[in-house]
This record gives structure tokens, C-alpha cells and sequence, in this order.
């Protein structure tokens, strides 16, 4: 049996002028595009050259592959959720538990807006999930929800407080992805995130 290898996931090399990254920037677009349009398992090279306008030689300049143009789309909308995870938790002007209703409904109107799209990043996930750079990106994440249930859950032993971790960011991702495949109203989104706080006020409350 041979072991599968992980495909490089890595840019080929970092613009270092305005007109390269104004290149990245319109492969990045392009490749957002098709990807709306086609899907993860329509999604090629060739077609976002071609949507970029540019030879597919000047593409893999920056990009080797596919799964390294999937994998920088990721890594920016992971690198897009941390910020958010970091400017709503990291907040301390406001109470703890309302930072958790903020970022709930923060998450849940971010993935309705975006489903499409993070619909065709999951089915894509295969080809870059267990690499390095996907690991290191998840963590970024993670370590900002740690700080904030130190915070919110200082007595708990923290095996305990690691679950209810586990808990309420799994819970959120998964509820929020379910949710989102159906397209929402304003006034459905704010329900379901109200009553989603709630569920996590209560839980947070009974352990603190």
C-alpha cells in the first residue's frame, strides 16, 4: 500500500509588487467565481485562467495547483472568521455573555451570506485539510475561543471547560451550516441566532 501524499497547498512565491499582487488578487477573484459557479469538483486551473484573463503560465507563477488556489481561499476565510472570533471574544468593554450573543449572531449572518460559497470550500476540504498550513490556520481559531472560556469559565477544570470548548464552537459551525443551505431572511436569521444565544447563555450559566 502506498501513502497517499498531500498535495502542496503552498504559493509558489509571495507578490512582491503592486502589479503582482494586483495579479493574486485578480487570480483569487477568479477563482472565487468559478468556483461559485462550477463547484469544487468542476473546479480547475484552466477554467480560472481563463476567467482571469491570463495565460495559465503566469497562474502557476504563484499558484502549483488547484488545491493551493482552494487552499488560500480557506486560509483567507479562516483567517477572516479568527478576526472576528478575535474582535467580538477579546472585547472585555462588554460583559462576557454578550459577546458570545454578538458573536453567534455574527457567525450565523456570515454564513448565510457566504453559503455558497463555504459549501464548495467544504466539499474541496479533502484536498488540503491535512496539511501543515491548514492545521496551523485552524489553531489560530481555536486559541482565541481557549482565552475567551478561561475567561468566561475560570473555575472549571479545564478538561471540562475544553469540552464545553468543543461544544459550543461545533455546535456553531454545524448548526450554521445547516442553517445557511437554505436561503434566509433577515428577521429568520435573527431568530434562530437569538435562540441559538440562548441555548449557549444557559449552558455557559449552569457550568460557570
Amino acid at each position: 500500500m502506498t501513502n497517499r501524499q498531500t498535495p502542496q497547498v503552498s504559493s509558489r512565491k509571495e507578490p512582491k509588487q503592486s502589479r503582482s499582487a494586483e495579479l493574486v488578487a485578480t487570480i483569487l477573484e477568479a477563482a472565487t467565481q468559478v468556483l461559485a459557479k462550477e463547484g469544487a469538483t468542476r473546479f480547475t486551473t484552466g477554467r480560472v485562467a481563463e476567467r482571469a484573463g491570463i495565460s495559465i503560465g503566469s497562474l502557476y507563477q504563484y499558484f502549483p495547483n488547484k488545491a493551493a488556489i482552494l487552499f488560500r481561499l480557506q486560509n483567507d476565510e479562516w483567517r477572516q472568521t479568527t478576526d472576528m472570533l478575535r474582535t467580538i471574544l477579546a472585547d472585555t468593554t462588554q460583559p462576557p455573555l454578550v459577546r458570545l450573543r454578538t458573536l453567534v449572531h455574527e457567525f450565523i449572518r456570515s454564513e448565510c451570506e457566504e453559503a455558497q460559497m463555504r459549501g464548495a470550500l467544504d466539499d474541496a476540504a479533502p484536498l488540503y485539510r491535512d496539511a501543515p498550513q491548514a492545521r496551523e490556520a485552524r489553531a489560530a481559531g481555536e486559541s482565541v475561543f481557549n482565552d475567551f472560556m478561561r475567561e468566561v469559565l475560570p473555575e472549571l477544570a479545564e478538561d471540562k471547560r475544553a469540552l464545553a470548548r468543543d461544544l459550543i464552537s461545533t455546535t456553531l459551525s454545524a448548526v450554521g451550516r445547516d442553517f445557511s443551505a437554505t436561503p434566509r431572511t433577515g428577521d429568520e436569521i435573527k431568530i434562530y441566532a437569538d435562540a441559538l444565544a440562548d441555548m449557549f447563555t444557559a449552558y455557559v450559566q449552569v457550568n460557570a
